[in-house]
């Protein structure tokens, strides 16, 4: 659901999570990619065509005007992934391959 538009290309929802605007893409998604594979604006239009150049650039733009905020949620979602690893079990495979290294 759509909400105030904060900036070209860019709105906010009822949670205040920032999403390109008309996408179901969230800036955070742009971003990852960014940080991660270390691509440009280009780089990224070319690997999610559903989003203009424009839109890249504004999801970029966020970012960089809100570093300290969105490296904070990076974290706190890194954090929770890795709780959640750790409860969980291990898969069947994730066992077998376990007791094929201690057999080896």
């Amino acid at each position: 659901m759509k909400t105030d538009a904060i900036l070209p290309h860019v709105r906010l929802d009822e949670q205040g999570r920032p999403w390109i605007d008309d996408t179901n893409v969230k800036v955070i998604e742009v971003v990852l990619d960014h940080l991660a594979y270390g691509w440009n604006a280009e780089a990224i239009q070319e690997n999610h065509p559903h989003l203009s150049l424009a839109q890249v650039y504004a999801a970029l733009a966020w970012y960089y005007d809100h570093q300290a905020e969105m490296d904070a949620e990076i974290e706190r979602q890194e954090e929770r992934l890795q709780a959640l690893r750790a409860a969980a079990a291990p898969s069947p495979l994730q066992r077998r391959l376990a007791a094929l290294r201690r057999g080896a």
